[in-house]
């Protein structure tokens, strides 16, 4: 194969030069109309609840139950809202399960919960159960089978199939034209390894795309913007590393299994509710084991090197983290199920402070505070938890040099441009050169400075591919986002929704620190760009957590992690 492709780009420096200059303006055009058909139905799709059951209550008055955790209460924020005295503000929760059945659980109201006149904690109910809380009477009235499928049958269809092959045809051309230019302008010896990294991506995303179809999900537009980022993130490493490429491809096949167990894992509740203490256990157990075992880089303790390989197992406690945090099918309003979380957040902060891996732990923190909110619906629990930060901050600033260093570097990075704002400088000098269209695959020089393809990524892609291929390369990840956002109002269980919003939070906080860093806007953490920096932890991290965000996508037909209703013939509707 070398042979073959070093004789067919013999002469390929007449023609390099040309096609570039076509490269560099085709390429933003291209990505933008991908991006379009990609990110806007995330952002525009017909939200439609979906109803479980009813509650009848005793003045005649029928209540929708349109998620599988529905807190009742006289808060305006509860998901049903009763406007009595005697309820207490957030009084009970009414649970749903995988095999359709039903339990109600008091959160420690003051009047108590009563089924059949008697109080409960938590109990199973059935039809004719009699629900008393502080002294309003109702029934709940769960929706048949026939109704269920009926409902599925209605629901608008996540995607065209065709729309779904011609934005991955789209994606394809685009990568095909990466590849050309790099094929053209870059050195012999790294021809091969850099084809097989790009082709290798996209026989991955045709057989995941393959794999959709068997299992009839149409919805592919999340997967797309990952593989795009992933696209790249491969054309950063081509020029920074380009023998790393194949390793590169090889933690996106790891991530994108990773992808598909969680998505398994998440179908059942009752399993997912069973694997979140191991997630728990996993998550302090990476961190633990890199502070015994791992190796210091740059003033933090967060890597772990097996033979030939470093790894940074903080990514994974990531994906354990937006697991454990959101695993709230029980009890989701608890005192205990809070505290607890609570003091896992600080162990697995305590744990990253020990490594002086203070950008991660930032991370956690924000993510901790989603889940917070999530599930107290206090905005006073999350200005407790800040004003925390303020204070740990403080002390950690004094105890650790090394993230003082950072500090006192931040919007001072030309005061001292040969040391401590070495890779600030040279990432702004090469964004400037780049411009709106950048200067062509391998075309700059931030190539050749320390982190190119990791730490300060972005300015690669600015410079190289120009600063709007830049833009366009944060944009979708803020789109996830907001999907994440708008299907939370609808998903199914507060599982699916703290899940994805989190996981979604963590991927767009990643994003901004490592983009804004780049630029100084942002003290400079050296945390990745999810799916572009290099590295194989962080890629299958990334690909972890985008599983919940897809996992709370409820549009019919679209997550995997959603089972498909049987109408009467026996068809998956």
């Amino acid at each position: 194969m070398e042979e073959t492709l070093i004789a067919l780009f013999a002469d390929r420096a007449a023609v390099a030069g040309e096609y570039v200059d076509f490269l560099r303006l085709a390429a933003p055009a291209l990505t933008l109309l991908l991006l379009l058909r990609c990110c806007l139905p995330l952002l525009t799709f017909k939200r439609e609840p979906e109803i479980w059951a009813w509650l009848n209550m005793s003045d005649g008055a029928q209540i929708p139950i349109t998620h599988w955790e529905n807190v009742l209460g006289r808060s305006k924020s509860c998901d049903v809202t009763i406007q009595f005295p005697s309820v207490s503000r957030n009084h009970a929760v009414l649970t749903r399960y995988d095999d359709g059945s039903w339990t109600i659980s008091d959160v420690g109201s003051k009047s108590g919960t009563f089924v059949n006149d008697r109080p409960v904690q938590i109990c199973a109910l059935k039809n004719t159960d009699r629900i008393n809380i502080g002294g309003v009477e109702m029934q709940l009235q769960p929706i048949t089978l026939r109704q269920e499928v009926r409902q599925a049958e209605l629901r608008t269809k996540a995607a065209s199939g065709w729309d779904t092959l011609i934005n991955l045809m789209m994606l394809t051309l685009l990568q095909c034209m990466m590849l050309l230019g790099f094929l053209l302008r870059g050195e012999r010896t790294d021809i091969v390894s850099i084809f097989q990294g790009f082709a290798g991506m996209m026989l991955c995303q045709w057989l995941l795309y393959l794999f959709y179809i068997m299992i009839r999900r149409k919805s592919f537009e999340v997967e797309t913007i990952a593989f795009f980022l992933s696209t790249m993130g491969m054309a950063a490493i081509a020029t920074v590393k380009p023998g790393e490429t194949v390793k590169q491809l090889f933690a996106l096949i790891l991530g994108m299994v990773i992808f598909l167990i969680l998505g398994w894992s998440l179908r059942d509740l009752e399993r997912a509710k069973k694997v979140r203490y191991l997630a728990v256990i996993a998550g302090v157990g990476f961190l633990v084991i890199t502070l015994l075992f791992g190796t210091e880089y740059y003033g933090a303790k967060n890597w772990l090197i097996l033979g030939g390989m470093s790894l940074q197992p903080s990514e994974l406690s990531k994906v354990c983290f937006v697991f454990a945090g959101a695993s709230t099918m029980d009890r989701i309003m608890t005192k205990r199920n809070l505290v607890l979380f609570i003091a896992y957040s600080v162990l697995i902060c305590g744990l990253l402070a020990l490594m002086n891996d203070f950008g991660t732990a930032l991370i956690f923190f924000c993510a901790f505070l989603v889940i917070a909110y999530l599930r107290s619906g206090s905005m006073g629990t999350v200005a407790l938890a800040i004003t925390a930060l303020g204070f740990a901050g403080v002390i950690a600033l004094k105890i650790a040099p090394h993230a003082l260093q950072r500090f006192a570097t931040w919007r001072h990075i030309w005061d001292d441009p040969l040391v401590g704002g070495y890779q600030q400088t040279r990432a702004l000098m090469c964004i400037a050169s780049g411009g709106l269209f950048g200067l062509g695959p391998e075309g700059g020089m931030l190539q050749y400075v320390f982190a190119a393809d990791s730490d300060i990524v972005f300015a690669t892609i600015s410079e190289e591919w120009g600063l709007l291929m830049a833009i366009m390369t944060v944009l979708p990840v803020v789109a996830l986002g907001f999907f994440a956002i708008r299907t939370a109002r609808v998903a199914r269980s507060s599982f699916y929704s703290i899940g994805g919003c989190t996981a979604a939070a963590v991927l767009v906080i990643q994003t901004i620190l490592n983009c804004l860093g780049t630029l100084d806007i942002l003290p400079f953490t050296g945390v990745t760009f999810p799916f572009v920096s290099n590295g194989g932890t962080s890629m299958i991290g990334a690909w972890g957590l985008i599983a919940f965000v897809k996992a709370a996508d409820t549009r019919q037909n679209a997550s995997f992690a959603v089972r498909l209703k049987k109408n009467k013939k026996g068809e998956k509707v």
